[in-house]
């Protein structure tokens, strides 16, 4: 008998808040500690059956979700670039790096493009998609030569202080993009504008908005969300 990912990670989970559950009416520290514990293994096991190699592939024919690709970010209302204060938008790439680089959104489109119509998986159990169009971040990291000592990634918007930091395996996922594109046209604010990061191999969450800077390093530093309890990995 076999059991998809999702499914395992699902028995798995309630089976370790079965447990959580009943710690935390006897100990509230002990059952912080289990759930720092639950979340460490379930990295592991998220980790270990997560492959650079697979691909999410969706029919040729498949519909995308179009003006129904639901819109979200934490600002009072749509974050818009304001060139008129900070200046022309720029892509900042820096920290474990032989050369930073910093892309106008010319210089970002002039960079091999991918476009792939993949699933986009959210948090709360819906799934969409749609047409993404960008640069391979693994391109990004390329170009801007990181050192052996970039182990994670964080992606940072001006969506207020939205950030989330990834893992460096699934960042250097062929499917996930640092994208300018969707379904054909460039990207409006409500989708993130001018770049956002993209991958199926991530939940919603995880793929920053309205992206200013990709920083590696040596380690990870959480998230807006994961830093809230929600999970760090993240993994679909």
């Amino acid at each position: 008998m076999s059991i998809d990912r999702r499914r395992f990670l699902t028995v798995t989970a309630a089976s370790i808040t079965g447990s959580v559950l009943a710690a935390c009416d006897k100990n509230p520290e002990r059952a912080q500690s289990l759930l720092r514990l639950a979340e460490r293994a379930n990295e592991r096991v998220e980790g270990g059956l997560f492959r650079h190699a697979a691909m999410n592939h969706v029919s040729a024919s498949a519909p995308v979700a179009g003006s129904s690709f639901p819109k979200y970010f934490i600002s009072p209302r749509v974050p818009v670039w304001d060139a008129a204060a900070n200046g022309a938008w720029r892509l900042e790439v820096s920290g474990a790096v032989r050369r930073s680089l910093s892309l106008s959104l010319d210089e970002l489109m002039k960079l091999p493009r991918v476009t792939q119509k993949v699933d986009h998986f959210c948090v709360e159990g819906w799934n969409a998609r749609a047409i993404w169009s960008g640069v391979r971040v693994s391109d990004l990291a390329r170009a801007a030569q990181i050192t052996p000592d970039a182990q994670f990634v964080d992606f940072a918007g001006f969506d207020k202080d939205y950030h989330e930091s990834w893992d460096m395996e699934s960042a250097m996922h062929p499917q996930t993009l640092v994208a300018y594109g969707m379904d054909g046209y460039l990207l409006t604010p409500a989708h993130g504008a001018p770049a956002r990061v993209h991958s199926p191999v991530k939940l919603g969450y995880k793929n920053t908005k309205y992206l200013t800077r990709v920083v590696f390093m040596p380690m990870r530093n959480g998230g807006f969300w994961s830093d809230q309890g929600y999970e760090w990995y993240a993994g679909t």
